[in-house]
């Protein structure tokens, strides 16, 4: 091929097949989670709401929505994203400030929701998925100012710190951590100058410790980690029922369906820690499967952003990577008490309409863009 031709191809980018690997291994992870919601939560299930399939129908239905999403989005082509960031950030802000009013659902001390009658929708789900857009995009148009803190990095944490502040009100801190954590990832790859990197981690460091040591019931969390027997029939029961269910799985597990600790004994199964219960059910082999699925999962995105030109694309995969990624390790962290607990889902397999759906059509993006890839 002449030098002329290929470079107009490159410039245009190369369409090739989407990256299949991402493709299985997302739909294996939301087969296991059906499988795991519907063994977590029947118990429980037919005794809240008189019907033993109430969870298994409504995740089917989201992970079908979700799939729909998914192949929608990766004939979208990713710049689609790039120019509509700001109305994505306008509506996620707005959804998130009607949280805060009398039309959030408020549940367990805390206004996450919005919706009406069995239909819901969790607006910080939809702020993650945000924050990587306009992160991404602001990247863009200041990646040769990167290494400056004023004209490069602080510009870009204005609107990830927005959505914290907002996130918090809820609140939700767990949420906006990650919210944090995924951009401080962004901007690390981006290039932030080194000399920032420690600082910043400093200060989100010192930022957390004072919002745990400054709230009652998250100081009780942290004190419960560090010796959960302390009071086992309180703060520390949680922790302590998942650990059981992780210790009685053994290297095989008791077998799918056979938990004991589902039965009353883990407050929903089926959400946080469902981790806990694929590990009581299925043993190591099981929970190392799924740590191998979403390595496998990040992997693929990390290799996916190494071959993009496009500063955007890059950043948008490695967003939707680091936010998987993350988010797996501190709800697996938490399910074997090597963290304070807190309220993260695992990424396609936990219990949670909005999060299966944002989660599936991030990926749709993802496949979107490993097919439009240009030659780095």
């Amino acid at each position: 091929m002449p030098k002329e031709a290929l470079k107009k191809r490159i410039d245009k980018g190369i369409k090739t097949e989407f990256d299949s690997v991402i493709f299985y291994t997302t739909m294996l992870l939301v087969f296991i989670g059906i499988i795991m919601v519907f063994s977590a939560s029947f118990v429980q299930s037919s005794f809240k709401h008189h019907d033993a399939y109430f969870f298994l129908k409504r995740n089917t239905i989201y992970a079908i929505l979700g799939f729909i999403s998914m192949i929608i989005m990766s004939n979208i082509d990713y710049r689609f994203w790039e120019k509509n960031a700001k109305t994505i950030g306008i509506v996620a802000v707005v959804l998130l400030l009607l949280v805060l009013t009398p039309l959030g659902i408020k549940a367990n001390g805390a206004r996450r929701w919005l919706g009406v009658g069995a239909f819901t929708i969790q607006p910080a789900e939809i702020a993650k998925f945000a924050t990587i857009i306009i992160t991404a995009k602001l990247i863009e148009k200041r990646y040769d100012k990167i290494k400056s803190l004023t004209k490069g990095v602080l510009p870009l944490i204005l609107i990830p710190c927005l959505f914290f502040g907002l996130i918090m009100l809820q609140p939700n801190m767990s949420t906006a951590g990650t919210i944090i954590l995924v951009t401080f990832v962004m901007i690390f790859v981006a290039g932030m100058d080194m000399k920032f990197v420690g600082a910043m981690f400093g200060c989100g460091v010192a930022l957390f410790l004072a919002l745990g040591l400054t709230s009652e019931y998250r100081l009780k969390r942290i004190l419960s980690f560090l010796d959960p027997f302390q009071d086992p029939l309180g703060n520390g029961y949680q922790v302590i029922q998942g650990l059981y269910a992780l210790g009685s799985g053994g290297l095989f597990g008791m077998g799918l369906g056979k938990s004991q600790q589902k039965w009353f004994y883990i407050p929903e199964p089926q959400n946080d820690f469902i981790f806990a219960i694929i590990g009581e059910e299925l043993g190591l082999i099981g929970c190392a499967i799924v740590i191998m699925l979403f390595v496998i999962l990040v992997y693929r995105c990390v290799r996916i952003a190494l071959k993009c030109s496009n500063v955007f694309a890059c950043m948008v995969v490695m967003g939707i990577g680091a936010q998987i990624g993350i988010q797996a390790a501190l709800n697996i962290a938490v399910a074997t008490s090597s963290m304070p607990v807190t309220g993260v889902a695992l990424p396609f397999v936990s219990y949670g309409g909005t999060s299966l759906v944002i989660f599936m059509s991030a990926i749709g993006i993802v496949l979107n863009i490993s097919k439009n890839v240009k030659i780095n």
